[in-house]
């Protein structure tokens, strides 16, 4: 079956992340815009801000990361649109990555902003970024990898891999829990939350149901598929909170989704049809691996699976994001009786 291709909402947008480069600034529509904050060393390139217009200022979905190169182009963008960093009276964080979460603290201290999270995210925010306490979160990763097979040549490398961004962040206490269903309460605004877990376990989207558009962080993009991993933070079956997830927002009446990367794009629908599509094919493969080559550490699983790039040119970092993966494909297979684990050191997954 072909792969569907969402429309773009924006096709210089479009055009923008297909060839390598920050879209511009932009009016999406009256009171709302779109402002790219890059992301260094990171192909991602850049996180999509949207400044929602109030009688009084603005409030943001998302910040950026805590580099002055971010900051300085989060305050660009809202020059643009007439506003000043001071102007910003909220912080609507769609989850704690760093990319989202990052510069939420330096934006209130310049302003005075609320910061909103779900708790599930406010939960893990100390665990994770304070200095006192990473190592814990740093051990938890190392011995998680160990019952996944990682080689002991690279197991320090990728148990402390996230360390290298850890400056990204200013550690901000939210200021407002925000719930599944909540009314945002923004002046000129219906805007509701969805709580959307898989992705981080307080992943949150926004749906305006009188504009019909739907503000999806991570959660629903137009080309790629967002990692969905266990991890020490994690639930014990992401994959399956992701796809209960996706089945929720897919019944959204919405003409538009707004997501945090690469470019704004019309079918809801089809799109979380194609992401569900792309999980069966992966939970299929991890079968079929499994039952030609017999029980195996979901370390070995990983480097068997169909990558983007060859497994060998995989940056440790990444390594590490596939392997978590593959373990949450395998959860959500185990919960179904569909594979069997045999604990141990490593763990050891095989057909039942």
């Amino acid at each position: 079956m072909a792969k569907f291709m969402v429309t773009p909402a924006n096709v210089a947008q479009r055009e923008a992340w297909l060839g390598g480069a920050v879209p511009g600034v932009e009016r999406v529509r009256p009171g709302l815009w779109s402002i790219p904050v890059p992301i260094p060393i990171n192909p991602l390139r850049y996180v999509l801000v949207y400044a929602l217009e109030l009688p009084d200022g603005v409030a943001i979905i998302d910040a950026g990361w805590n580099t002055d190169e971010a900051y300085d182009a989060l305050v660009a963008g809202l020059g643009v649109a007439g506003y000043a960093i001071t102007d910003v009276k909220g912080v609507l964080v769609t989850h704690i990555h760093p990319d989202h979460y990052g510069l939420a603290g330096r934006v209130r201290e310049a302003s005075g902003a609320w910061i909103a999270l779900h708790p599930a995210d406010a939960r893990l925010i100390r665990e994770r970024y304070d200095d006192a306490l990473i190592d814990s979160l740093v051990e938890r990763e190392r011995a998680l990898l160990r019952r996944c097979g990682v080689p002991d040549l690279t197991l320090d490398e990728l148990a402390g891999a996230s360390m290298m961004i850890r400056h990204v962040v200013t550690m901000a206490k939210p200021d407002r829990l925000v719930e599944d269903g909540d009314d945002l309460k923004l002046p000129g605004w219906d805007l509701r939350a969805v709580w959307t877990p898989g992705h981080s376990p307080g992943h949150l989207c926004f749906v305006s149901p009188e504009r019909r558009v739907l503000f999806s962080g991570d959660h629903v993009l137009a080309k790629i598929t967002p990692i969905v991993a266990v991890h020490p933070q994690s639930g014990p079956n992401p994959l399956a909170d992701y796809l209960d997830a996706l089945a929720a927002v897919r019944k959204l009446e919405v003409d538009e989704v707004l997501p945090a990367h690469e470019y704004r794009f019309l079918e809801l629908a089809e799109r979380v049809d194609t992401v569900m599509a792309h999980h069966d094919a992966r939970l299929a493969e991890i079968e079929q691996v499994l039952a030609e080559g017999g029980a195996a550490a979901c370390w070995d699983v990983a480097t068997r699976l169909t990558w983007s790039r060859p497994w060998e040119t995989i940056p440790p970092f990444m390594r590490r994001s596939a392997n978590n993966e593959t373990l949450a494909h395998l959860a959500w297979l185990e919960a179904k009786g569909r594979v069997v684990r045999e604990p141990g050191e490593p763990d050891l997954w095989r057909a039942p």
